[in-house]
């Protein structure tokens, strides 16, 4: 009215009382200028677009929402997971002398809508079915984010393809250990496992990883007998083709040949003579069960007699000096920023003995790296992402060393598809130490193991519903109120959990909900799909981004966590 009337040139001497110049208006003692009916019908314009906006909104952050979000309200949240925030990590990564690295992303919480992260110092074990985006939810974005060496274990080239590029642009070298073809790498580095092998202790640790591809939790005591007469036996051949200087295919040879004499030989003259008298003792036994012990050897070290897989563990022409590769070294990696991918598939001809031996001695290089440097840990952390490790990674004392590793700034993720695939490699109470010994863990569903669920239900905890009841008798209303325990999650919705879902189990804090969040909406989104396509066998591209799943993610806050993380 009063805007109107100034427009207008009408109504000069208006009250400077709003409900005077309304009353007057109504009495016809003021003029309803024209100029005031456009400023109240583009006033309601601008109100109803704004209202319909913020309905669109609602509407489709509804429509990203999943059926168990609604649990989220009765499990972690607010100051329960302040170590894990954006804050706390920083925290974290400052005490511990870490800059530049907040910790392992692991997802936005759905009650509070926070990044969480594993610190510097948080070892992580995940159980996510077939299929569930454990790669480009947990793998991959963990990887983009390391700040140092990081090492890798697969049985497929997905995660290679989509990190490579955006790892080599940052300045690490690609390791790609690939002697079963899966991602068609050709052999132009090698690496000699008997490098490790300089003396009788580390013969015995590096036969235990190629005995760990036949072993398994369980087993009858006759196969376990020999599984640790053959695991002795080749010990002492590593042992002997180490000081001979023989390439390690030879091994395999000497497990092919009972009743040789010349492993014996070597170990006596390089004085070694307890290994001696352990090998002499297998070599001269009684036939049939010398037979069985090294039968069980060569089963062990089955994979070297293939030329494919023999090639990236032996120099060319059996001649180390002539070989004109790189060679790799652990020693030399784990103080770098590079990148090592060992693929490897289950199955016969599999590489997992070497993946697992190649595994373990770069991470046992980082912990002797450690004992060297300020506080005992790495200043710049490594990170090792074992995915499925149950396949192609069977390391055996890993549950043994697990939380060890975390004190020496070593971050390792061990990625299962199930619990009983733990059970399978580690045992029963094997797999419950590795994680009772993680301090992060993560389920992202696609499990149907009722006993495992069950245990997790219990672990989520349970929540207080509130009911009421009216009854009505001899005229009269009356209602009463009960309180009963309900569990917040069955196991029919833990198996069936939605994909973009996960539980996360963290030390000192009650389990939550989280929102996982795939590399494609990552800050190196772009640089992880060029990186896809230029390693594609296929040539084909990948189709436009589509729409980020979480609309409700505060966008500011999303792109200041992932500046911070690389994600």
């Amino acid at each position: 009215m009063v805007f109107g009337s100034k427009i207008d040139g009408v109504n000069p001497d208006l009250p400077s009382d709003p409900f005077e110049i309304v009353f007057g208006t109504l009495k016809g003692t003021y003029a309803w200028p024209m100029a005031a009916t456009w400023i109240v019908v583009s006033a309601a314009v601008v109100v109803l677009v704004l209202v319909i906006l913020v309905a669109v909104q609602v509407n489709r952050g509804r429509s990203k929402r999943s059926r168990v979000d609604s649990a989220a309200r009765y499990m972690g949240r607010g100051k329960d997971l302040a170590a894990l925030t954006t804050k706390g990590a920083r925290a974290t990564a400052q005490r511990l002398g870490v800059t530049d690295w907040l910790g392992v992303p692991i997802g936005v919480t759905v009650a509070g809508r926070q990044w969480l992260y594993g610190s510097p110092e948080d070892m992580h074990v995940d159980i996510w079915g077939p299929r569930t985006g454990k790669s480009t939810s947990r793998a991959i974005p963990a990887i983009l984010s390391a700040p140092g060496a990081v090492l890798t274990t697969s049985n497929k080239r997905d995660v290679l393809d989509a990190t490579r590029d955006v790892r080599s642009a940052n300045g690490s070298k690609v390791w790609a250990f690939d002697p079963q073809g899966i991602a068609r790498e050709e052999p132009r580095w090698w690496w000699n496992p008997l490098s490790y092998v300089t003396d009788d202790v580390r013969a015995a640790k590096m036969a235990a990883h190629f005995s760990s591809s036949t072993m398994s939790g369980g087993g009858s005591e006759n196969s376990s007998y020999f599984n640790r007469a053959g695991e002795n036996l080749l010990a002492g051949f590593l042992l002997a083709a180490a000081l001979g200087q023989k390439p390690i295919t030879q091994v395999f040879t000497w497990t092919t040949k009972p009743g040789d004499q010349e492993p014996v030989r070597i170990l006596e003259d390089h004085g070694y003579d307890g290994m001696a008298d352990a090998v002499a003792g297998e070599v001269n036994g009684e036939p049939k069960r010398r037979d069985s012990v090294y039968g069980t050897a060569a089963q062990m070290v089955d994979c070297l007699k293939i030329s494919g897989i023999a090639r990236w563990v032996t120099p060319l022409g059996c001649n180390a000096q002539a070989d004109r590769r790189p060679q790799f070294d652990p020693d030399a990696f784990v103080r770098s920023q590079d990148t090592l991918y060992s693929l490897s598939k289950e199955g016969q001809g599999s590489a997992g003995p070497l993946v697992t031996a190649l595994t373990a001695i770069t991470v046992e290089a980082a912990e002797e790296l450690a004992t060297t440097q300020p506080g005992g840990r790495l200043a710049v952390p490594m990170l090792g992402v074992l995915d499925e490790a149950a396949n192609v990674c069977r390391w055996r004392n890993l549950p043994d060393l697990y939380s060890h590793y975390g004190s020496r700034g070593i971050v390792l993720m061990t990625i299962l598809q199930s619990w009983s695939q733990g059970v399978e490699v580690w045992g029963r109470e094997g797999m419950r130490k590795l994680w009772s010994a993680s301090n992060i863990k993560v389920y992202g569903g696609g499990v149907a193991e009722t006993e495992f669920l069950g245990e997790l239900s219990q672990l989520i905890g349970d929540f207080t519903l509130r009911t009421s009841s009216v009854s009505v008798g001899k005229g009269q209303r009356s209602t009463s109120l009960a309180n009963r325990r309900e569990h917040t999650f069955e196991v029919s919705e833990l198996t069936s959990l939605p994909r973009g879902r996960a539980v996360v189990f963290a030390s000192g804090a009650p389990a939550t909900l989280v929102a996982t969040v795939p590399w494609m909406e990552g800050k190196q989104a772009e640089a992880v799909r060029a990186s896809i396509a230029a390693h594609d066998p296929s040539g084909q591209t990948l189709p436009a981004p589509a729409e980020p799943a979480h609309p409700w993610l505060n966008a500011s806050t999303a792109i200041k966590d992932e500046r911070r993380t690389g994600v």
